[in-house]
């Protein structure tokens, strides 16, 4: 007899068989009678606003759940399980719509604008599908979305397959649903297809035409007709945007030959403007349209201005390369790209106002398709809206003064943004990441070291892979003020990592003021659960000093603190010199801290609350020392609360008491609530 894998979603359909909840209030009544129109709460990552305030971005538009608006369909989720739709959901839950039924969100102001967050099927052999959604406001004035798949649904093993009925990848990695190498095992294990779906949702942006009041109705409808069998709408983003911005002075791209209706290539066209514009020192700008770009445009030493990213939009197909180009990429499309570093890097660089769409739909991660690249240096990134890129911004150093702010970096394969490689003295700001494929906003000191860089208030919601925030390396590194919520799996909020070959820790890193939500996935390798924020020494020592001050870790899945070593290397690597104060935590289903390496940490107004396990999990390197672990945590005062086990900073825990659960029941937390 063969071992096989069950696994419990079987086929794309069963991705929805996650908790299903009918929520009070905001659904149907007996016999399909609508509700009547019912307020819709405001949320930020899906938390009042208040719980959040002063943390992520700055942003003009208002974020409703649809699980919290009038709905004739089926709330889905709860549920924190990776591979189903509430999971990968902002909140972790959703509204599905048979075809006939809706959604509808009370506007809390005035709107003419909408974004619009939602799944529906892959087709039966992978690429995706197109299907409708009616939009009105108050009953009227039908506008229709065309919804698409073709950017989702994502499965298997790394670097992914668009392939639903594909076999294993890598038949000789080790899985955890069999627990087993299965090409090394026999008999071999049959795996059930689809194999890990992810990355479902894609959003849509729609101006309405008109500005809808505060108090209008805007519902949401599959169709009767509709060839989905099911839509899922996950949130609406509802703002007022102003009018086209206009640059008189300028090199107009229309000028040039460029095409505002998105029928011909304008990349010639673009590059005249730009050559036009360096000799007579003025900016470009792009006017209202739709403009089809297939390949880099190179800039350097230019101004481009668009209308804005709601009025102009360049937009490209992924084109395969005849041949592989020297940097190993076998396609290109639409991005703006800096020179290279090796060829001097390109500076004075500043972009604005106009959204990138690309065209990728799968992950190669030799490809320069992303939608801001190359070395851009003493330059600004300032209010674009970059989707279906494999990156939003992935540049390479050596560059230094990179700004990259207000910007929507939503529905990418890869990153959202990515400092790698000798990136100094940059900043990421005000920025919204939706939807990633690995982490939100990473910097990657890989070969030569990243310094002086910053990540401030941004916000980083549901990477459906790794983490919201990653630090792999690096000299004197901020995070500030950010909002990270709902990472799906095999990672953390925030991670602080040596791994991937970055240079060391050196200097300060600074992790201060943020807010995780939700946050520490569940590691498929490992089979365990991770922290919200997650301090791995893998390949080297983590010794910089690391100071975490004002940080707070709401309804953490796991624990809000994690460190560890892999177990390959535990007793050669440690973490020390950390430094926690005025922590809150609020809500962990296991501890406040899990300790899987040696080192040590202090501890001062770290105050916890609904906390799962013992307060500490302390399995140091795992050779459990009759003196006791080799973590140890060190009490400077003021460390309070606690939760089933009492006081989580108990006295009898320290400063190195082996507590060792490895993998403790989750206990799941109240919702958070004021401090």
């Amino acid at each position: 007899m063969r071992n096989t894998v069950h696994w419990s979603a079987r086929g794309l359909a069963l991705v929805l068989a996650a908790a299903v909840v009918v929520g009070t209030g905001s659904t149907a009544h007996a016999h399909g009678r609508p509700p009547a129109p019912v307020p819709t709460p405001v949320t930020r990552a899906a938390l009042d606003p208040a719980l959040v305030s002063g943390r992520g971005a700055t942003v003009g538009f208002l974020e409703q759940e649809a699980e919290k608006a009038a709905t004739t369909g089926t709330v889905i989720g709860p549920d924190r399980t990776a591979y189903t739709l509430p999971a990968e959901a902002s909140g972790r839950s959703a509204v599905q719509l048979a075809p006939g039924q809706y959604v509808e969100f009370t506007l809390p102001k005035a709107a003419n604008a909408l974004t619009v967050r939602y799944s529906i099927p892959d087709s039966a052999t992978g690429g995706g599908i197109t299907a409708p959604l009616d939009v009105t406001v108050n009953g009227s004035g039908k506008r229709t979305m065309t919804l698409t798949s073709q950017y989702s649904w994502l499965y298997n093993q790394y670097p992914f397959s668009n392939d639903p009925n594909a076999g294993l990848l890598h038949p000789d990695w080790w899985i955890t649903e069999c627990a087993c190498v299965p090409a090394a095992t026999t008999p071999t294990p049959t795996v059930t297809t689809p194999f890990r779906p992810m990355h479902f949702y894609d959003e849509q942006r729609l101006l309405l035409g008109k500005t809808a009041r505060a108090g209008d109705t805007v519902r949401l409808t599959a169709p009767a007709g509709t060839n989905a069998a099911w839509t899922v709408i996950d949130l609406l983003d509802s703002e007022l945007v102003g009018l086209p911005h206009v640059r008189l002075k300028a090199a107009n791209v229309l000028l040039f030959g460029a095409d505002p209706f998105g029928k011909k290539d304008s990349a010639n066209a673009f590059d005249k403007a730009i050559a036009f514009a360096q000799k007579k020192d003025l900016p470009v700008y792009v006017p209202p349209g739709v403009y089809q770009v297939n390949r880099h445009i190179v800039v350097d030493d230019v101004t481009i201005e668009g209308a804005g990213s709601w009025y102009t939009t360049i937009r490209g197909r992924e084109v395969a390369l005849s041949t592989p180009a020297p940097d190993g990429s076998v396609h290109t499309g639409v991005g703006f790209y800096g020179k290279p570093a090796a060829e001097g890097g390109s500076s004075n660089v500043h972009l604005s106002g106009f959204a990138i769409q690309g065209d990728v739909r799968e992950r190669i991660d030799t490809d320069q398709v992303n939608g801001i690249g190359g070395a851009l240096s003493d330059s600004t990134v300032d209010g674009l809206y970059i989707q279906h890129t494999k990156v939003g911004v992935w540049v390479d150093g050596p560059m230094d003064n990179l700004v990259v702010k207000n910007s929507y970096l939503v529905d990418q394969i890869a990153d959202g943004l990515n400092f790698h490689t000798g990136v100094t003295n940059s900043v990421a700001s005000n920025n919204v990441v939706r939807n990633t494929g690995d982490d939100g906003l990473a910097m990657w000191a890989e070969t030569t070291t990243n310094s002086g860089n910053r990540f401030e208030n941004n916000t980083v919601q549901t990477p459906t892979l790794a983490n919201g925030i990653a630090i792999y390396g690096g000299h004197d590194t901020t995070l500030v003020g950010n909002l990270v919520a709902d990472p799906v799996r095999e990672g953390s909020g925030i991670q602080v990592g040596s791994r991937f070959g970055a240079e060391p820790f050196s200097g300060s890193l600074w992790i201060t003021d943020n807010t995780t939500v939700r946050a520490g996935t569940y590691e498929l390798n490992w089979n365990i659960g991770l922290g919200a924020i997650w301090f791995y020494a893998l390949q080297g020592n983590i010794d910089a000093d690391i100071q975490v001050v004002g940080d707070h870790f709401l309804d953490s899945t796991y624990n809000a603190i994690m460190v560890v070593a892999d177990w390959p290397v535990k007793d050669l690597w440690s973490v020390t010199n950390v430094h926690f104060k005025d922590i809150r935590v609020d809500g962990t289903g296991t501890s406040v801290l899990s300790a899987r390496a040696a080192g040590s940490a202090t501890f001062e107004n770290v105050d916890a609350r609904n906390v799962g396990a013992v307060g500490i999990n302390n399995c140091g390197s795992f050779n459990f020392p009759p003196t006791g672990s080799e973590w140890s945590s060190i009490d400077l005062s003021g460390n309070d609360g606690g939760g089933t086990t009492g006081p989580w900073f108990g006295s009898w825990q320290l400063p190195n008491t082996i507590t060792c659960d490895d993998r403790p029941p989750v206990v799941a937390p109240p919702a958070p609530s004021p401090w």
